[in-house]
């Protein structure tokens, strides 16, 4: 079993599991290329410690908005992540210039209750 499938398990034992939810809508048409940098994503997260998954989202009606769960261990394995150099590097890879709505932007986190 690798380590991946092994946190993952545990998580499920034990419903520690936590997810964080990053919304942000970006302006002035910019969204395939911020569509085309997540397809092309670096991948810095992935070994990232207590990482599980990401999956980036768009509403069907609104493709300007962008959805990121990102899924963890424990919430102290994402704060982790959030302050350390590699999430700041892979924030790089977004086009230049980009500019979101302002006040568009938010992080939500969620403890998994059931699944």
């Amino acid at each position: 079993m690798s380590e991946k499938e092994m946190v993952l398990e545990q998580s499920r034992q034990t419903n520690d599991e936590f997810v964080a939810l990053s919304q942000f809508t970006v302006a002035e048409g910019m969204e395939d290329s911020v569509k085309d940098a997540f397809m092309n994503r670096p991948h810095l997260v992935d070994n990232a410690p207590g990482f599980i998954r990401m999956d980036v989202l768009r509403p069907t009606t609104c493709p300007q908005e962008f959805w990121l769960m990102t899924w963890w261990k424990d919430e102290c394995s994402y704060e982790t992540w959030h302050q350390s150099h590699a999430y700041h590097e892979s924030h790089k890879q977004m086009p230049k210039g980009l500019k979101l709505v302002p006040g568009s932007a938010k992080i939500t986190k969620l403890g998994l209750l059931s699944r």
